[in-house]
């Protein structure tokens, strides 16, 4: 960094790189059907880019209403308390199944963003492993979108040959 460019500080520069990655997984699934989303990627695998999509909508929900908002009673998204993979075993080519999973997910990025921008980086969440700063959380999230980015490359590229979004 130079003299002359002034610091942003860490909690706009998370924010910026934790909503950089919500984009790029968004525009790797854009204009995609359902049965495209639901591609998966090879035998016996279940990862599909529609099964990415709950997967990150489970994993913001977690984090911001069970985690960081104190509420560990509700229970998990897509029944993940009976079954570990039902993100990705629910992610079945039916545009209905498409449309829940786009709106849990702009709901729970949206209720991600105003929680974030309403606590301060030191505030406290609750964890089954103890307290955890909201920091913490922002960079897992940057992290676990990071690698799902490379993910949902790959599969995307397999569907349409579409890639670096």
């Amino acid at each position: 960094m130079t003299d002359d460019t002034p610091s942003r500080g860490e909690e706009a520069v998370l924010q910026e790189y934790l909503d950089h990655f919500r984009g790029v997984f968004e525009r790797q699934c854009a204009d995609l059907d359902a049965e495209q989303l639901a591609t998966r990627s090879v035998p016996p695998s279940t990862l599909s880019l529609l099964g990415l999509l709950r997967h990150l909508a489970a994993v913001e929900y977690s984090w911001w209403r069970r985690v960081m908002d104190r509420h560990l009673e509700l229970p998990k998204m897509w029944g993940k308390d009976e079954h570990r993979d039902a993100d990705f075993d629910g992610a079945v080519a039916d545009d209905a199944v498409v449309a829940e999973a786009w709106a849990a997910w702009r709901a729970e990025v949206a209720y991600g963003r105003e929680f974030q921008q309403s606590h301060p980086m030191d505030h406290l969440g609750q964890h089954d492993d103890g307290d955890l700063e909201m920091r913490e959380v922002v960079v897992h999230l940057i992290e676990e979108y990071a690698r799902h980015c490379g993910h949902a490359d790959l599969l995307r590229e397999r569907i349409d040959g579409r890639t670096g979004h």
